[in-house]
Protein backbone atom coordinates (compact mmCIF):
# COMPACT_ATOMS: atom_id res chain seq x y z
CA UNK A 1 0.00 0.00 0.00
CA UNK A 2 0.96 3.95 -0.94
CA UNK A 3 2.99 4.40 2.59
CA UNK A 4 4.45 8.27 2.99
CA UNK A 5 6.86 8.72 5.76
CA UNK A 6 8.24 12.34 6.80
CA UNK A 7 11.54 13.25 8.41
CA UNK A 8 13.55 16.20 9.33
CA UNK A 9 11.54 18.19 11.54
CA UNK A 10 12.95 19.54 14.96
CA UNK A 11 13.82 22.53 16.60
CA UNK A 12 15.40 25.67 15.00
CA UNK A 13 16.23 29.41 16.01
CA UNK A 14 14.49 31.97 13.88
CA UNK A 15 15.82 32.60 10.75
CA UNK A 16 17.63 29.25 10.31
CA UNK A 17 17.03 26.40 8.09
CA UNK A 18 15.32 23.19 7.87
CA UNK A 19 14.98 20.43 5.29
CA UNK A 20 12.28 18.22 5.57
CA UNK A 21 12.34 14.91 3.56
CA UNK A 22 9.54 12.26 2.31
CA UNK A 23 9.87 9.30 1.46
CA UNK A 24 7.32 7.56 -0.43
CA UNK A 25 6.71 3.84 -1.43
CA UNK A 26 3.85 1.44 -3.08
CA UNK A 27 3.30 3.75 -6.24
CA UNK A 28 4.56 5.07 -9.04
CA UNK A 29 5.61 7.82 -7.84
CA UNK A 30 6.62 10.13 -10.38
CA UNK A 31 2.94 9.54 -11.72
CA UNK A 32 1.88 12.18 -9.33
CA UNK A 33 1.69 15.73 -8.00
CA UNK A 34 2.80 15.97 -4.28
CA UNK A 35 2.15 18.58 -1.50
CA UNK A 36 2.99 19.54 1.87
CA UNK A 37 0.95 20.94 4.19
CA UNK A 38 0.81 22.02 8.07
CA UNK A 39 -1.09 22.47 11.35
CA UNK A 40 -0.51 24.62 13.64
CA UNK A 41 -2.19 23.62 17.05
CA UNK A 42 -6.17 24.87 17.24
CA UNK A 43 -5.87 25.55 13.82
CA UNK A 44 -6.89 24.06 10.29
CA UNK A 45 -4.19 22.08 8.05
CA UNK A 46 -3.09 24.31 5.20
CA UNK A 47 -1.49 24.65 2.12
CA UNK A 48 2.23 25.26 2.24
CA UNK A 49 3.75 23.86 -1.73
CA UNK A 50 3.13 21.41 -4.11
CA UNK A 51 5.28 20.35 -7.39
CA UNK A 52 3.66 18.85 -10.12
CA UNK A 53 5.13 15.10 -11.29
CA UNK A 54 7.86 15.90 -13.03
CA UNK A 55 9.15 18.74 -11.16
CA UNK A 56 8.42 21.68 -13.56
CA UNK A 57 6.13 23.04 -11.66
CA UNK A 58 6.20 24.45 -8.44
CA UNK A 59 3.36 26.74 -6.27
CA UNK A 60 4.07 28.21 -2.61
CA UNK A 61 1.43 29.46 -0.14
CA UNK A 62 2.07 33.22 0.26
CA UNK A 63 3.34 32.76 3.85
CA UNK A 64 6.42 30.85 2.68
CA UNK A 65 7.03 31.96 -1.19
CA UNK A 66 10.61 32.67 -1.44
CA UNK A 67 11.56 31.41 1.63
CA UNK A 68 10.74 27.72 1.17
CA UNK A 69 11.26 25.66 -1.99
CA UNK A 70 9.73 22.39 -2.80
CA UNK A 71 11.78 19.76 -5.17
CA UNK A 72 11.87 16.44 -6.18
CA UNK A 73 14.00 13.26 -6.63
CA UNK A 74 11.63 10.60 -9.22
CA UNK A 75 14.87 8.25 -8.93
CA UNK A 76 14.46 8.52 -5.11
CA UNK A 77 11.10 8.65 -4.70
CA UNK A 78 11.52 11.14 -2.24
CA UNK A 79 10.15 14.90 -2.12
CA UNK A 80 11.52 17.69 -0.05
CA UNK A 81 10.89 21.14 1.46
CA UNK A 82 13.64 23.39 2.00
CA UNK A 83 12.88 25.91 4.67
CA UNK A 84 15.13 28.57 5.30
CA UNK A 85 14.88 32.39 7.07
CA UNK A 86 12.15 30.18 9.65
CA UNK A 87 9.64 32.13 11.47
CA UNK A 88 8.14 31.35 15.11
CA UNK A 89 4.89 31.05 12.80
CA UNK A 90 6.16 28.26 10.78
CA UNK A 91 5.81 26.39 14.08
CA UNK A 92 3.58 23.43 13.18
CA UNK A 93 3.34 19.46 12.26
CA UNK A 94 4.34 19.10 8.50
CA UNK A 95 2.57 16.49 6.77
CA UNK A 96 3.51 15.29 2.55
CA UNK A 97 0.49 14.08 0.62
CA UNK A 98 0.18 12.84 -2.47
CA UNK A 99 -2.46 14.08 -5.40
CA UNK A 100 -4.92 11.84 -6.71
CA UNK A 101 -3.68 12.72 -10.52
CA UNK A 102 -0.85 14.56 -12.06
CA UNK A 103 -2.13 17.77 -11.99
CA UNK A 104 -0.14 20.90 -12.09
CA UNK A 105 -1.26 22.93 -9.23
CA UNK A 106 -2.80 21.09 -5.73
CA UNK A 107 -3.67 23.60 -3.23
CA UNK A 108 -6.80 21.87 -1.81
CA UNK A 109 -6.69 19.17 0.67
CA UNK A 110 -9.37 17.49 -1.02
CA UNK A 111 -6.82 16.80 -3.93
CA UNK A 112 -4.89 14.39 -1.81
CA UNK A 113 -5.47 10.96 -1.18
CA UNK A 114 -2.31 9.99 1.19
CA UNK A 115 -1.10 11.45 4.11
CA UNK A 116 2.19 10.95 6.19
CA UNK A 117 2.07 10.45 9.78
CA UNK A 118 3.71 14.28 10.03
CA UNK A 119 7.05 15.63 11.35
CA UNK A 120 7.33 18.80 13.87
CA UNK A 121 8.96 22.17 13.17
CA UNK A 122 9.22 24.21 16.02
CA UNK A 123 10.56 27.28 16.08
CA UNK A 124 10.72 29.32 19.56
CA UNK A 125 9.77 32.87 20.10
Amino acid sequence: QVQLVESGGGLVQAGGSLRLSCAASGLTFSTYTMGWFRQAPGKEREFVATINWSGGRTYYADSVKGRFTISRDNAKNTVYLQMNSLKQEDTAVYYCAKATNRFNVATMREAYDYWGQGTQVTVPS
